[in-house]
């Protein structure tokens, strides 16, 4: 169990800093907001990351 759960915080942390390389601090904002929804079932806060996110990916297309 314990190795399971040091892979998933490994995994958490290069995506967080993956983001926030590409994306930025508010890249790091939106997948908080986002994480923070989904474990607390907020669909409000889960909504505003999900669309943070959404904006900093097509941000350049636009």
């Amino acid at each position: 169990m314990p190795a399971i759960a040091l892979l998933a915080a490994v995994f958490a942390v290069s995506v967080e800093q993956i983001v926030q390389w590409k994306y930025g601090t508010l890249g790091i904002i939106g997948l908080l907001l986002l994480t923070v929804g989904v474990k607390a079932k907020n669909p409000t806060c889960s909504s505003i990351g999900a669309a943070v996110l959404a904006l900093m990916v097509t941000g350049p297309a636009l």
